[in-house]
């Protein structure tokens, strides 16, 4: 049986990423909009001098690599990936952005090669927020040397 790994475009204008922040319930697109936010300034933008207007400094990391911290978060950022300008969007392939109770889940077509040439799979941040800051993350990251340098602006 072949499997086929071809990707489908997806591009998810500034406008269309707009309408995913959107929700009727306030509460959840506050979540949604904190999570958008950090991810862009601080995970994309490599901010770490941001990290104390987004997480709570018991920030608890699920993704192996990472203490968990809102102090050791910033201090992977800074050693993982340059500050660089602020985009208005997430610049990565975005699939999806949903929220539900506390939790706010981004999901992205990711491109990866191993052995057999490139393909494509998916990637997800989960995000859990408390009192308008993000608390937890989970990431489906295997514990890894070269996961400890990981700039997500690196794979497109």
């Amino acid at each position: 049986m072949e499997m086929n790994n071809t990707p489908s475009e997806i591009v998810i204008s500034a406008e269309a990423q707009e309408h995913l922040l959107a929700s009727n319930d306030p509460v959840l697109a506050a979540n949604k909009r904190l999570v958008y936010d950090a991810y862009r300034h601080v995970v994309i933008g490599g901010h770490a001098e941001l990290v104390e207007r987004y997480f709570t400094p018991g920030y608890i990391q699920h993704n192996p690599n990472v203490v968990s911290g809102r102090d050791a978060l910033a201090g992977f950022i800074r050693g993982s990936r340059p500050a660089r300008a602020v985009e208005p969007t997430i610049i990565l392939p975005l699939i999806d952005i949903i929220a539900e109770r506390d939790l706010v889940m981004l999901a992205f077509r990711r491109e990866e090669t191993d052995g057999t040439g490139r393909y494509f799979t998916t990637w997800f941040d989960l995000f859990r927020v408390e009192d308008g800051k993000i608390a937890e993350h989970w990431d489906p990251a295997l514990r890894s040397p070269e996961m400890l340098k990981f700039d997500p602006n690196t794979k497109r």
